[in-house]
């Protein structure tokens, strides 16, 4: 058995970790502050890119930081600071204490205090079997090469871009009330786009937490994709024109993450129902009130938030404010049960305790609420989809995620995929162009008619979600089974 990797690169643990928490939340005490937290953070992100197969260049950076957030006379102040001693650790605590004074000027009232969470001590990393970081950059581009010469063998392919990017973060974390965590994450992203005679086409293989074994087969039969491509291609050249209309769509987990992400996972973050988060990407039209009672979709609909999901983006062992990582229901039977909260935010909603997705991009960025791995559960004796493909009988079948829009407050919206089938007689009859799915978000969960099995469920997911002011990257995973929708609108976006 190969052996799994595991715990904290001794890079990061040989910065003075303690001692730089320790200058801060002594700093803190002194000043009269009872709630605050130290992090130290050091995000290494690396990348390759090919054209045609020549390499056009790599990337590696490291970006390292202490942050400290705390929380003076009813109002959070933040600070950080790229010098790591222990006299600008202190330093950054004074100037948070100025920060938090001046949005006292701006606050009408003191916000409630945060929802607790037990003292933690832990340490945690996502397993992986290959650090990425220990593959030669040679080798990093002779496997994008090798994929890029597979693919322009075929006639109809006249170019291949390919790029992997991958990620490890390193986080300490100290507060006062006494937890100390240490983390470690690794994730990886590999991408081909193949293109030729006016169409394109991008695997499929979405970004996970494992390391470089991802790119030799686990997790993932990249073998099989770069194979089917150019055939695929041919198919989508040759396409025929959708005719828009009403339909029975049944959508591969391939497509279905991304609406699941825009539609109920961003519509499902309390900063947004709360009116707190509003200048990037909306609001949502989900309020708190609705809580227990919003039908949200139908019977059929059981959605999961989860931090502890194997090999999920958002899996973590503790969030950035010490909350231990969880899992917890979002909709149950179509009606909405949870909320995705920080400590913050679960004060206002009157929890005993946060759901852990407070995150920061890295130590300067002050953390705010991001989203977990949300996926919707797949029936347990459900079918696989071809026979969900034949029960349809007349529609489309959808997979592979394009391109999307959806308004502020998450609920009219428009999905098209990478491919698009007519479903004619139960079985597939060819590939159609243009197709663009529309619909307003309870109305289409509400047209949910059937679910895959366990087989058909598969997770995919982004690993550049934006949000924030500045803004900030995070990465989710979103786990689906193949699922059918009765009666939805159905746009060509060529005729256009």
């Amino acid at each position: 058995m190969t052996e799994t990797l595991s715990g904290v690169d001794p890079a990061f643990t040989a910065l003075p970790l303690d001692r730089l928490a320790a200058a801060a939340l002594d700093r803190a005490r002194r000043r009269g502050v009872r709630s605050a937290s130290c992090r130290v953070v050091r995000v290494r992100t690396a990348a390759s890119i090919t054209h045609d197969g020549a390499l056009q260049g790599s990337t590696d950076t490291t970006d390292t930081g202490l942050a400290v957030r705390l929380e003076s006379a009813g109002v959070h102040g933040f600070a950080a600071t790229a010098v790591l001693t222990p006299e600008a650790a202190a330093s950054t605590v004074d100037n948070a204490i100025a920060v938090a004074a001046a949005a006292a000027s701006l606050r009408p009232a003191p916000a409630p205090p945060p929802a607790g969470e037990p003292v933690h001590r832990g340490q945690w990393s996502s397993p992986y079997r290959i650090d990425p970081f220990s593959v030669p950059a040679a080798d990093r581009a002779a496997k994008l090469t090798e994929w890029s010469a597979r693919l322009a063998q075929a006639p109809q392919v006249s170019l291949v871009l390919a790029k992997v990017v991958f990620t490890r973060e390193n986080r300490f974390y100290a507060d006062l009330a006494g937890t100390t965590t240490l983390q470690q994450r690794v994730r990886i992203h590999p991408l081909v786009v193949a293109a030729g005679d006016g169409v394109s086409l991008r695997t499929q293989g979405p970004p996970t937490a494992r390391g470089w074994e991802y790119l030799e087969g686990e997790g993932w039969d990249w073998e099989a994709e770069l194979d089917a491509m150019p055939a695929l291609l041919t198919g989508k050249r040759l396409a025929k024109p959708v005719e828009p209309g009403h339909y029975t769509l049944v959508v591969d987990p391939s497509q279905l993450w991304l609406t699941i992400h825009e539609s109920v996972g961003h519509a499902t973050e309390l900063d947004r129902a709360l009116g707190h988060e509003t200048a990037y990407a909306g609001t949502t039209f989900v309020t708190p009130d609705q809580l227990g009672s919003l039908r949200y979709g139908s019977a059929l609909m059981n959605v999961d938030a989860d931090r502890t999901a194997p090999h999920g983006l958002a899996t973590i062992g503790f969030d950035d404010e010490g909350v231990a990582a969880q899992q917890w229901p979002l909709i149950e039977r179509g009606v909405l049960t949870g909320f995705q909260t920080d400590r913050a935010g679960a004060a206002f909603l009157g929890a005993r305790r946060s759901t852990g997705c407070s995150h920061a991009e890295s130590a300067l960025h002050v953390p705010i609420q991001r989203l977990p791995n949300v996926s919707l559960r797949a029936a347990p004796d459900g079918p696989g989809t071809t026979r969900l493909i034949e029960e349809a009988g007349e529609g489309i079948y959808l997979t592979g995620s394009d391109s999307f829009s959806i308004d502020a407050r998450r609920e009219d919206f428009q999905f098209s995929a990478q491919r698009a089938y007519r479903i004619h007689r139960g079985k597939l009859a060819g590939q159609l162009s243009g197709v663009a799915y529309q619909g307003r978000t309870r109305q289409f969960w509400g047209a949910l008619a059937a679910l895959g099995g366990p087989d058909t469920y598969r997770t995919f997911g982004a690993d550049l979600c934006g949000k924030g002011q500045p803004v900030q990257a995070a990465a989710t995973s979103h786990g689906s089974p193949a699922a059918t929708f009765d009666g939805i609108r159905v746009t060509n976006t060529a005729a256009r």
